[in-house]
């Protein structure tokens, strides 16, 4: 699959007006469920930091993103709008989201809804008390009590508890869409498609830093979900393999010099 990221990787410009958060939804036929999300995203953070809301139309033909549009207009939030024009993904939709994203940090959340915006500020906290330790992290939330069927939380346990076994990417429910990344490190992540479910993994391949922080998990309000169990096993296998290739070949060099040497220099 063609990386939808340009050559120098850079995006958007980082200006000095830029927000602190930039938050990304990637969404696909979810009129109905955006306008409260945005609402609750800045209940939750128009206190906390300056931040933008990235809205992904992921090829929806449901009027998603011009319900998007009107709630930043209603609310006076700063946001963008980016159209896919046909659907092409939940990981690419990210991408193109962080992309676009102005913020020092990346924070995603699902755009059904069933992610609360109000622990939103919890991952910051954790983000602020981390970056101290490592140049890229991953604050990643943990659904401990999901409202999800039965059947769909058996199938996440054993899916957590194989990946668990095979990337020991050190988070109890990679599934989980409430995620906190600096913008910095998603730009050096290898992209691939559903690489969304291994950012904990991908940012442990960079010599990041893990936490995780358990946050609240709601049912769908309106709307169908677009996974099921065929589609996550068999690609997830795949995916699985892929990510263990990445991770044991990946090399950390050690810098132990950086110097530059003006063009006006003399050798001595």
């Amino acid at each position: 699959m063609t990386d939808p990221r340009p050559a120098n990787a850079a995006g958007a410009a980082q200006t000095g007006d830029a927000p602190l958060v930039s938050v990304l939804i990637p969404a696909k036929n979810e009129a109905g469920n955006i306008g409260k999300l945005v609402n609750e995203v800045v209940t939750a953070l128009r206190s906390e930091c300056a931040f933008e809301i990235v809205l992904v139309d992921d090829g929806s033909d449901d009027g998603t993103g011009d319900e998007f549009v009107q709630s930043c207009a209603e609310l006076g939030a700063a946001g963008q709008l980016v159209r896919h024009q046909a659907s092409v993904g939940q990981s690419t939709a990210l991408c193109s989201a962080a992309l676009q994203a102005r913020g020092r940090y990346l924070i995603t959340i699902d755009g059904d809804g069933q992610n609360d915006p109000a622990d939103m500020p919890g991952l910051l906290r954790s983000a602020r008390e981390t970056e101290s330790q490592s140049t890229h992290f991953c604050i990643a939330g943990y659904r401990k009590n999901r409202q999800d069927t039965e059947w769909k939380k058996f199938q996440s346990r054993i899916a957590n508890a194989v990946r668990q076994k095979l990337l020991s990417d050190q988070v109890p429910d990679t599934g989980c869409g409430l995620k906190l990344i600096p913008r910095e490190t998603w730009l050096r992540l290898p992209y691939f498609d559903h690489m969304h479910r291994y950012l904990p993994a991908l940012v442990l391949r960079l010599g990041g830093v893990i936490r995780v922080v358990p946050v609240n998990h709601r049912a769908r309000h309106v709307g169908v979900s677009k996974y099921n169990a065929w589609n996550r096993l068999w690609v997830g296998l795949v995916d699985m393999a892929g990510v263990m290739w990445l991770s044991r070949r990946g090399k950390r060099p050690v810098i132990a010099q950086v110097r530059s040497i003006p063009a006006h220099e003399k050798p001595h």
